[in-house]
């Protein structure tokens, strides 16, 4: 019986393993086998190695080949209203009748939208709802997404029936098709989550080992209202209740004191960096180097709606940039590189989901979730032969992160499956 056909790539490989680095093999080869990166490294050593088997290779050289982007915070009912500054009164109209029906025609058309930014895993709220929340995530799995999805709890809902649907949902969908869909448990505002609700949270999350999910710090008046409330601060009412660890990933997080920030690496809490939403909100700058230096896992994230763009590319560009504007009034802030922005964006978000042993780079035994790249469309001239023949990986991510978008995704891959083509892109 002949061997079935395995499925290899060809390009230009390029992954941020350590913060700051690129690891980059120019003229490279991956093959993938059950889903999974069975072999990758220069193209003639990769295909010595593999001499004789059944491999059905894909794409020119000439494409830049990266590890799938990570996006650690949207909300998809709120996807409609992208970057129209939306009232909070409309944003509430939304969640509120994002229900079942509504949810079978968004959630595919978000869940297709990411794959078409190169988006292969996200961390998401649904609604409210046990309905829409459940079609979220039929939609993810139809489109073979990785994604992490859960309710909104908030302290307007009944209590017990609220938990009793998120743990329906969490035994149906947690750790679905191997790891591939999880349950996160999510809450708003620390000032609309009782001591009750997030006790009740923490018991369910623990039970089923899932993720937790909420914002955080937000507003200098959010900070001091939850402390003028709960004579404490959100991470510590967080902490009382067993909220922190290493599946919660706190969005935002702009305005924190030193112990907080140390309280969030301390606790190996992870942080959903929103530079896109954060700008477009005026909500503030995140102290990203103080975060890193604390040891906290830090990721980035649209934010949707706040967010006005799912385009991880310029959300990258927008971590730069922000931090820029800090150093301007302090010139002891490091500017992250490209590299930097790029690693926070794959193997940071990775991390920040501790999901680093399955994606994030591009190694052996991996999931092979994975982006095929164009370069020659957005390279002045557009040259299709060899575009990247003189650059270095350095060069190549500077020119994405501030040049990159949905026009260079030829193909988005979860576990060796392709969820995105481009119709006119070029194979081989």
């Amino acid at each position: 019986m002949p061997e079935p056909f395995l499925s290899g790539l060809r390009g230009f490989l390029i992954d941020s393993p350590t913060p700051g680095t690129l690891r980059g093999v120019r003229d490279g080869a991956i093959v993938i086998e059950d889903g999974a990166i069975a072999d990758c490294g220069p193209g003639e050593v990769v295909e010595t190695r593999n001499a004789g088997r059944n491999i059905r290779w894909r794409h020119s050289p000439d494409t830049v080949i990266i590890p799938g982007l990570v996006d650690l915070h949207a909300q998809i009912p709120q996807y409609p209203v992208i970057a129209r500054s939306a009232s909070l009164k409309s944003i509430a109209t939304l969640e509120k009748e994002f229900r079942a029906k509504a949810a079978s025609t968004l959630a595919p058309a978000f869940f297709a939208d990411l794959a078409r930014h190169g988006t292969t895993c996200a961390l998401l709220y649904a609604s409210a709802f046990e309905d829409s929340c459940n079609e979220s995530f039929v939609a993810a799995d139809a489109a073979g997404m990785r994604a992490t999805i859960g309710m909104v709890l908030s302290d307007g809902q009944p209590l017990e029936k609220s938990l009793e649907q998120s743990e329906t949902l969490c035994r149906r969908w947690h750790k679905r098709d191997s790891g591939r869909l999880h349950y996160a448990f999510g809450t708003r505002s620390a000032l609309v989550s009782s001591p009750e609700l997030l006790q009740g949270v923490a018991a369910l999350a623990s039970k089923y080992d899932a993720y937790y999910q909420a914002d955080l710090a937000v507003s200098p008046d959010e900070s001091a209202e939850v402390r003028a409330k709960f004579s404490a601060s959100a991470l510590e009412k967080y902490r009382a209740c067993g909220l922190l660890g290493p599946r919660s990933v706190f969005a935002h997080a702009i305005h924190l004191t030193d112990e907080e920030i140390a309280l969030l690496g301390e606790s190996r809490s992870a942080v959903a960096h929103c530079p896109t939403a954060d700008l477009f909100n005026t909500s503030g700058l995140m102290p990203l180097d103080r975060l890193r230096k604390a040891g906290v896992r830090v990721g980035l994230a649209s934010g949707i709606a706040g967010g006005p763009e799912l385009n991880m590319w310029q959300i990258m560009r927008s971590t730069i940039e922000s931090q820029k504007a800090r150093f301007f009034h302090n010139p002891a802030v490091p500017v992250p590189t490209p590299a930097d922005a790029f690693h926070l964006a794959t193997m940071g978000g990775a991390e920040a989901l501790d999901q680093a042993r399955v994606i994030g780079t591009i190694d052996i035994g991996k999931d092979a979730d994975l982006v095929v790249l164009d370069l020659a469309r957005i390279l002045p001239t557009r040259i299709r032969t060899n575009p990247h023949a003189a650059m270095s990986a350095d060069e190549i991510i500077s020119l994405l992160v501030y040049r990159g978008g949905p026009g260079t995704v030829l193909e988005t891959l979860v576990r060796g499956r392709a969820v995105h083509h481009s119709p006119d892109g070029f194979l081989l």
